[in-house]
């Protein structure tokens, strides 16, 4: 057992304590109070810290586009085939990628993770833990979303190869096409077919298209073709959300703001602002963070919500962007995202607020094992 004693505790759930503590009993936590006294317990005295749950990042490529590694270790965009939703972040997610231990010495404990946008459909994503050595063990959720995209990455990317898609058009007509035949194929309870019995968790509403929109008529345009096959989705970096508040509230899909911490290098990403995520608070609609790794590395998601924070979206949310607004988002909320009795004992400790640029992160804590230590 491990028990951390003395230390402010954000809960994310509700009750907070000044001074409080909490007993892990193998990989889930135990208990929560203001005084738990175990004799036999490995303990940690976290007296003037800030004890939160693990931070998690809802959309990023950690593991995938490995740093370091060039064209050996980047493995994030198949971009021969404009639709591959057979493809799996699992099978490509290395967990010997260097910035894993960046994330877990800032606090990091989980994280979305899997293709980019180079093409229409990019495949599945993963949810894992950011400890470990087999990507299997680490996963928490997979498949756990599909991956989906607009905009200028896959235009640009089959523009080059002269073939489908050049246009914002073409990207809404193939999607639709895919998604039509894979709901005429689960309607059809037809023989088995490798290509499309990926969709079937999407189509049962198990997990959500994974939406890479920035433009506010991409925006639009994922919401519009989601609507009409009535799928759950999730609106990633929603660059220009903040433009289109009003019709974001109205789909009633979650947001994922980021990376704002990165320059403007795309037409699209002109109107990024760290504004966006308060702007979309405001309007009732839930949201995230995300460094979207490696565009901006995965170690200043804190940072990054400290920005939001400064920028309308208050201390609080902030935190909750980064923790349990991410787990619902996620649909792992079950497991991470508070601390709670019964959930996985995954939690980091600070000196500080983790958004300031000072502060330390003491400890690491990920499935009760204390993965990271500072002292």
């Amino acid at each position: 057992m491990l028990l951390i004693k003395n230390g402010k505790i954000l809960t994310m759930s509700g009750a907070n304590y000044e001074k409080g503590s909490i007993l892990i009993d193998g990989n889930k936590i135990a208990q929560i109070g203001e005084n738990i006294n175990v004799s036999d317990a490995e303990t940690i005295d976290a007296g003037g810290c800030l004890v939160m749950p693990g931070i998690i990042e809802a959309h990023c490529h950690i593991g995938i586009t490995e740093e370091k590694k060039g064209f050996e270790g980047n493995d994030c965009n198949e971009m021969t085939e404009p639709i591959t939703p057979y493809l799996r972040a699992l099978d490509a997610i290395n967990p010997m990628d260097s910035a894993f231990h960046n994330a877990i010495a800032a606090g990091i404990t989980s994280v979305m993770a899997g293709p980019g946008s180079s093409n229409i459909v990019g495949g599945q994503f993963a949810f894992i833990k950011t400890f470990g050595r087999s990507i299997e063990k680490m996963a928490v959720l997979e498949p756990a979303a599909m991956k989906i995209a607009f905009g200028e990455n896959t235009k640009s990317n089959y523009d080059k190869k002269g073939i489908m898609p050049t246009t914002r058009m073409s990207i809404a007509a193939l999607l639709r096409e895919e998604l039509f035949e894979a709901q005429q194929y689960i309607d059809s309870n037809d023989a088995k077919e490798f290509r499309k019995e990926c969709w079937i968790p999407v189509f049962k509403k198990e997990i959500p298209l994974k939406a890479h929109v920035h433009r506010a008529d991409d925006i639009l345009t994922a919401i519009r073709i989601a609507k009409q096959f009535e799928l759950n989705m999730t609106l990633d970096h929603c660059t220009e959300g903040h433009l289109i508040a009003k019709e974001i509230k109205q789909s009633g899909y979650p947001a994922i703001i980021g990376p704002a911490l990165s320059s403007r290098n795309k037409i699209e990403t002109q109107n990024m602002d760290f504004k966006t995520a308060g702007i979309l608070l405001k309007e009732g609609i839930k949201v995230a963070i995300t460094t979207d790794h490696p565009v901006t590395r995965i170690q200043y998601l804190p940072i990054c919500a400290g920005f939001a924070a400064k920028e309308g979206l208050g201390i609080d949310e902030a935190y909750k962007a980064i923790t349990i607004n991410a787990a619902e988002i996620c649909g792992v909320a079950d497991r991470v995202g508070s601390i709670e009795v019964g959930k996985d004992a995954d939690i980091a400790i600070f000196d500080g607020n983790p958004m300031e640029t000072f502060t330390n992160t003491l400890y690491t804590i990920i499935d009760g094992e204390i993965v990271y230590s500072k002292k």
